[in-house]
């Protein structure tokens, strides 16, 4: 094994000795090793009992036939992730088209365990398209880039079940898969980016952290210092296309879009609630939430009892007292929401600092209290990469 110094090649023979029961069950056991290693900076114990924990993982997700599993059709069709071409060392590219994509009707059309499994089927594909270029150059081939194309990407891509499935697999990515991942390019990204990464950044590792690079407004160019021309599709600059001349290379990279209706299996997802309160007839409740900076998101979700339950979002004029709605400022104009048969969901950027108001309105019924749960957040940009944005 080369650049190897001394004590880690002593490391490695003892790592090796240490898992002797799995070794057998191990592809390319010394490269694969070293990056078991590598990841946690050749601590023998802790890179043992994670290696462990991966078997374990292994066993459960299948991952010796992952590859010959086939995704439901909606997800073949709509999860926007696709290997296309390769760097110029020969690593492959994944691509992921975050803003078409379409979360919410992922998952009313499919379990969480089947995307998760699509995602960890596109790990071992990237795997096996590394291990080919291997034996294609004569030379190892171990990591690869993945692309992030941000563009579109909106409120809607902050829907509190589809960030819970991004942080997991984000979690399940670094303890199962370390070491693999040369760069991750961010591209047309909107400053609601930095709060998205925000939201997953504790799931990462540092040095996932550091390898993130994110282009501006010079994307195209910059992006040949990663890939190689005729190698990036014509949509992100350069050459290639599909045979019939289509820029985007549809064939080769999924771009997903809005989930088809016919597609979805229930009508919601399941959601727990940090609180549940009675709104009493002919009455109001309101949440208070203070917005310290622009850039802020408020994301909330509700479902009522009884019957609707009116719902807007207001800004206050007044700090440290109650304001009735018609003196404040209205930012989310009040409407009625039949919540008591479907949840409702929602959020909201922040433009200035401030008392926002979330208000339950059930002044309109002189009969019936409304019991109402409902979880309200305050999602906080990453100021490092706000600073990086604003530059573009």
């Amino acid at each position: 094994i080369a650049d190897l110094s001394p004590p880690q090649e002593k490391s490695l023979a003892q790592f090796r000795e240490n898992i002797q029961d799995v070794l057998s069950a191990l592809p390319n056991p010394d490269d694969f090793l070293l990056r078991w290693l590598r990841a946690w900076s050749f601590d023998l114990q802790k890179s043992e009992d994670m290696l462990r924990k991966h078997m374990e993982f292994r066993k459960q997700q299948d991952l010796a036939s992952i590859l010959a599993w086939q995704p439901p059709e909606v997800v073949r069709l709509y999860n926007a992730n696709s290997i296309c071409g390769h760097d110029g060392e020969g690593s492959p590219v994944w691509y992921h088209i975050m803003g078409s994509l379409d979360p919410k009707g992922l998952l009313l059309s499919a379990s969480k365990q089947e995307l998760l499994r699509d995602s960890f089927r596109s790990c071992e594909l990237l795997l096996w398209e590394c291990k080919l270029q291997s034996q294609k150059l004569g030379k190892k081939v171990e990591k690869i880039i993945a692309v992030f194309d941000l563009e579109g990407l909106g409120l809607r891509h902050l829907w509190k079940p589809g960030i819970e499935l991004l942080q997991e697999f984000s979690s399940a990515l670094e303890a199962n898969y370390p070491e693999i991942l040369k760069n991750l390019i961010v591209v047309r990204a909107p400053k609601l980016f930095a709060v998205t990464f925000n939201l997953v950044k504790s799931y990462m590792s540092e040095e996932t952290h550091r390898k993130v690079v994110i282009l501006g407004d010079n994307w195209k160019q910059e992006l040949t210092k990663f890939i190689s021309p005729d190698q990036l599709p014509v949509e992100f600059g350069r050459t290639m296309t599909e045979p019939d001349g289509n820029p985007k290379c549809l064939t080769k990279i999924n771009h997903g879009g809005e989930v088809p209706r016919s597609y979805y299996l229930c009508n919601q997802v399941r959601l727990q609630y940090e609180h549940t309160v009675s709104v009493g007839r002919g009455s109001s409740l309101q949440v208070e939430n203070k917005i310290l900076f622009p850039g802020c998101v408020l994301r909330w979700q509700f479902a009522s009892d009884g019957g609707d339950i009116g719902f807007g979002v207001f800004l206050k004029t007044k700090m440290g007292e109650r304001q009735k709605a018609r003196e404040m400022t209205e930012v989310l104009p009040s409407q009625r929401y039949n919540a008591h048969l479907v949840p409702e969901d929602g959020s909201l950027t922040c433009l200035k600092a401030g008392s926002y108001v979330l208000r339950f309105d059930n002044t309109y019924s002189l009969v019936h209290c409304k019991h109402i749960s409902y979880t309200v957040e305050v999602l906080l940009p990453d100021q490092t990469f706000m600073e990086k944005m604003e530059k573009f």
